[in-house]
């Protein structure tokens, strides 16, 4: 008889947000163009024993250049659900844009996990165009060859179990070496999508997202996180707002800032959005 999986608790953190409009997320735009604003999260799995980071967010530094509103430290806000970046011990990074990974550095004695193709990518032939370079920062991409001299990168080469009911996925369209993320939970298993799917509506209308390294790729992703859940209410998106409409706070003063997505989200206003 085996052991039953463990159940995660899991929260997504906001910590910026940005203004935008429907044609900035798809690509040819879009036919209703309206506002559509982008959030931008950091995801943790608490498990019994083990606790696991998903991605690290960017600096104040980073924002200011971005021209992104930077609402709180995501490091310092990990706090918030009582867990503390000097002791983490496990970092995934989904791929290496410049949202994600530039808080390497505020985890120091983590070890972080990485599809290798996403390495490559970033320190390969194609950063040589600034559209796809863009999406980098070059000093996060140099920290992370740093990390891996100091023996604290783990890559992976395709799907793996890091620990007993987490999984990750390996999927390409957004950017070379993207993954996402399966934890299991009271819920049952449930799918951190990070920029696989940037919105609810890129995965379940079929319009991939205007930052693309393979269309046809990013396309195909969307099929992978619908095999990968339940049900679409078992995927989070990378960056939709609806995520905290959706989901509630751990605790009243935290609404707006923390959402617990081990719980069935009230998500009545998914079934508004058409193929």
């Amino acid at each position: 008889m085996t052991d039953p999986l463990p159940e995660y608790e899991l929260f997504a953190i906001r910590y910026a947000t940005r203004e935008a409009r429907r044609a900035d997320h798809f690509i040819g735009g879009d036919p209703h163009d309206g506002p559509m604003p982008m959030d931008y999260f950091v995801w943790v799995a608490k498990g019994p024993e083990r606790a696991f980071v998903i991605d690290c967010g960017f600096t104040a530094e980073t924002a200011q250049k971005r021209k992104r509103t930077f609402l709180r430290d995501p490091i310092e806000a990990l706090k918030l659900i009582g867990l503390d970046g000097a002791t983490v011990q496990d970092v995934i990074l989904t791929h290496l844009h410049y949202d994600h990974v530039g808080n390497f550095h505020r985890f120091p004695v983590a070890r972080f996990h990485l599809q290798e193709p996403e390495i490559h990518y970033a320190t390969g032939r194609y950063m040589q165009y600034p559209r796809l370079s863009h999406s980098f920062e070059v000093e996060d991409i140099v920290g992370v060859v740093r990390l891996n001299f100091a023996h604290r990168v783990t890559f992976h080469n395709g799907g793996a179990e890091l620990a007993p009911g987490i999984t990750l996925h390996p999927v390409g369209g957004h950017s070379m070496g993207l993954q996402f993320v399966r934890m299991h939970t009271r819920r049952g298993w449930v799918v951190v999508a990070s920029d696989t799917t940037h919105f609810y509506e890129n995965m379940m209308t079929g319009r991939p997202f205007t930052t693309a390294f393979h269309i046809g790729l990013m396309l195909e992703a969307y099929d992978t996180l619908r095999a990968s859940a339940p049900t679409p209410q078992h995927i989070v998106p990378g960056h939709d707002p609806l995520v905290m409409k959706f989901y509630p706070p751990p605790s009243p003063e935290l609404a707006g800032i923390v959402a617990r997505l081990d719980v069935t989200p009230d998500d009545a206003e998914l079934a508004k959005i058409k193929p």
